[in-house]
């Protein structure tokens, strides 16, 4: 069956949030939710553009200057040095006072020989924020040279969901809740600096304009004609028509009318993730030795337990680690289904679904994080020691694998399996 473009219609006419009428020039857009091709007028710096047909936004309004972004990576920059290494939380257990931090979990995760679960939560929790300042000093530093920056606008788009700052904050919490039953604790220095660089990290993504900063280093003549050939790069967003070697005029990345693979990615993905969500639920993810007694709890037990000292905490991390990953499991098997299945019912749903889980999706690491700081607060040469347990691989493994599921899967295919399965019942 060929593939069905959506045409503009005079009934179609974007939603737009402003305090005045927008400009009334305008171009052609084409959705990277559902393809539908409108007009969309300019939009000013304090408009946001949607989608008329699946309500998608198009255009966000919200955009600070590169020097102001420039100066919030210089001080965030200057902040991860004292919110990485230095103390977080301090432990006080029979006279003894232990520092926590955020490098030094990392490292007993890795001395206890799971590098890989290691290497998630640096990730997570270092290495995409910094690469997240970098990215912005580079794009400053490379419009005054005239570097490519095509690389770095592609990377911030994808890097932005997985700088998990702020659910690191909700783990320092959690930690501190599980571990003042059995020691006196304190905040660290270290915490100040570490709340600091989570505000400003927020801030800045909430304000990292990345469709600006294509039209700024990059500007493209856009389609003042409505026409099937039309395609929006799932990249960059721009709209227009492929050059010669069929790639994005802008961004230089192949254009596909839908992406290649999307099912078979996340079908893959989505198998795997329940096939390591088996073992990480009926394994123990921690181990803790009180006065030679060995207690391993699975993340259930974990949360019960929890329950007895904080239910407000429990719940959260019941959210996190049961609820979250179960829920993305269940809506993506859901998805894939009605694609193959062709179905033409609730799709606005399905839709609404899809976007939740990715938005949540990354909520799921907050047990791992929980983890790698209590590891450090709590060492094997004392009285009261905590180890990480096997489940925490497969956990951290199922995590990665539905966020990835979910970007995989191209939201497009749910509007042509829609559109499919009426014109089944119309012909």
């Amino acid at each position: 069956m060929p593939l069905k473009t959506s045409r503009i219609t005079p009934t179609q006419k974007i939603r737009i949030h402003a305090m005045g009428d927008p400009i009334p020039q305008a171009q052609y857009q084409r959705c990277p939710q559902c393809d539908t091709l409108f007009q969309l007028p300019s939009v000013k710096s304090h408009q946001c553009a949607y989608c008329p047909r699946c309500n998608a936004k198009v255009r966000d309004g919200r955009d600070w200057s590169l020097t102001r972004l420039g100066a919030m990576a210089i001080a965030m920059m200057l902040l991860m040095p004292f919110a990485w290494s230095e103390p977080l939380l301090r432990l006080h257990l029979l006279g003894v006072r232990i520092d926590a931090n955020v490098l030094h979990g990392i490292q007993q995760m890795t001395a206890q020989g799971d590098p890989i679960t290691a290497a998630m939560v640096l990730f997570c929790s270092v290495a995409a924020p910094a690469v997240l300042v970098i990215s912005i000093a580079y794009l400053w530093l490379g419009n005054i040279l005239g570097m490519n920056l095509r690389p770095v606008l592609l990377m911030l788009e994808k890097l932005k969901e997985w700088v998990m700052l702020d659910i690191y904050l909700v783990g320092i919490a959690v930690a501190s809740i599980k571990v003042q039953d059995y020691a006196f604790l304190q905040p660290g220095l270290g915490l100040l600096a570490f709340i600091s660089l989570v505000v400003l990290s927020i801030l800045t993504m909430i304000h990292l304009n990345i469709e600006e900063l294509w039209e700024r280093f990059y500007p493209q003549r856009p389609a003042t004609r409505p026409n099937e050939g039309l395609m929006v790069c799932l990249d960059c967003h721009h709209t227009g028509f492929p050059d010669s070697r069929g790639r994005c005029h802008r961004c230089h990345v192949p254009l596909t009318r839908r992406r290649r693979q999307s099912l078979q990615k996340c079908w893959a993905a989505l198998t795997a993730s329940i096939i390591f969500l088996l073992p990480a639920n009926f394994l123990p993810i921690s181990i803790i030795y009180v006065n030679g007694g060995r207690q391993e709890d699975t993340i259930m037990s974990g949360i019960l337990s929890l329950a007895d000292s904080n239910v407000a905490v429990a719940a959260v991390v019941f959210f996190a680690s049961i609820l979250v990953p179960f829920t993305k499991v269940i809506v993506l098997f859901t998805l894939l289904v009605s694609i193959h299945s062709k179905c033409e019912q609730g799709l606005r749903t399905r839709i609404l679904l899809l976007r939740f889980v990715t938005w949540i999706g990354r909520w799921s690491m907050l047990d791992l994080f929980v983890i790698s700081l209590t590891m450090s607060l709590i060492n094997r040469d004392q009285l009261l020691a905590f180890t990480m347990g096997p489940a925490a691989f497969y956990f951290g493994a199922a995590v990665i694998l539905t966020i990835l599921a979910v970007n995989w899967l191209d939201s497009r295919l749910l509007w042509d399996a829609h559109e499919s399965g009426n014109a089944r019942f119309t012909d």
